[in-house]
Parts: structure tokens; sequence; C-alpha cells
């Protein structure tokens, strides 16, 4: 069964930013950060986050609902749960980037991703509505990088008791979604290792 979610340039029409959001450096980020700002491979991090949405919705549409709700070991999260996860955690990383942005020092606490699975009754939802979601929260996003001068991706906060710059918080949000795509691909669809997004 194909389902069908409109290409992000349609709902991105003007991706173009006079801003190109680069790299961040090691001192914008640490401890288990760190992993996800090495999976982020990405010059430009607007470029990076409309390419890993394609490449990632492309994964999905068109998978049945047996695979939709598959999961590879007990206890693990099924793709639809997968799915909504990798938006609860977009949309914190992307709060705690507004917070940093407008000069909020207010140190925010982590979350427990587990513990977010069982309330949002994902494998309940239709794969069309979670993914016209995705496609709203990654707009959203995108929209909101672009909307921050040098003076506000350099801001720095404290989240998880880590230190972390905004910048690196969106390639943060990219890195993460690269690493669950591997994770999809390797052990949900069980297909070899390829290069994804970037």
């Amino acid at each position: 069964m194909l389902y069908l979610v409109p290409h992000p340039l349609l709902l991105i029409f003007n991706m173009q930013t006079p801003l190109i959001i680069t790299y961040p450096t090691p001192e914008e980020y640490s401890g288990f950060l760190s992993s996800y700002v090495a999976q982020a491979k990405a010059d430009d991090l607007i470029e990076g986050l409309t390419a890993s949405y394609v490449f990632i919705t492309g994964m999905i549409q068109g998978l049945t609902e047996e695979q939709l709700l598959y999961r590879y070991a007990p206890g693990k999260w099924s793709v639809k749960e997968l799915l909504v996860h990798l938006m609860d955690a977009e949309r914190i990383f992307a709060y705690r980037a507004l917070r940093f942005a407008r000069q909020d020092k207010t140190e925010l606490p982590g979350f427990d991703e587990n513990a977010y699975v069982a309330p949002s009754k994902a494998d309940a939802r239709d794969i069309s509505a979670i993914l016209a979601e995705y496609t709203a929260v990654r707009t959203a996003t995108i929209e909101l990088f672009k909307s921050f001068d040098v003076e506000a991706l350099q801001q720095k906060g404290t989240a998880s008791g880590l230190e972390v710059s905004v910048r690196a918080l969106g390639y943060i949000i990219l890195g993460h979604e690269v690493h669950h795509q591997k994770v999809i691909r390797e052990r949900y669809l069980k297909l070899p290792d390829a290069a994804t997004a970037s």
C-alpha cells in the first residue's frame, strides 16, 4: 500500500536562506550528544534536514501495516513508534534551541524517551497521519532555524546537564534522525548498510 506525502520542496517553498548554518565546533556540545553530531554529515543544516526528511519518508512510504508494526526484538519499538519518537525528540531539541536563542539561561531537564512511547499510542495511528505530522514538525524546525541569525546560533544553554549551542542542537536533530535511519534500514527492513542523506 502506498502512502503519499507531499514533496518537502513544495511545503518548504522558500528553502533558501542568506545564512548557511555550518557544522558546529567541538566546543559547542559534549557527552552523549557528540555521537549524534558526528552522524550529521552536512555542510548546511537546512539542506541536511530537508534531504534527511526525503530519505526517511521515502523509506516509510509503501511499507505494509505488518512492517510498520514490526519489532525486531522483544521490548523494541515498532516503526510507527520510532517515527513518533523522532518527532518527540525533534520538538524537544527545537524547544531547547528556541529557549537558548532567546538567551533564556534556565537549565532544562532531560526526558525519558521510553516513557513517552506507550502514551503516544503510535501503533493505533494511521501512517498517513503520522507522516503528515512528521512533515509539519520538520517544516517548523527548518523555519525556526532559518529565523536565527549568527548571534542566536552561537547562544548556549544547559539541558540534560550538558552545555550545548543552538547551532549544535540543529545538528543533533539531524544526527539523531540519521542514526534511526540506519536502525530502520538494518534492523527493520534488513537492508544492507548504505549512505544516508546528509
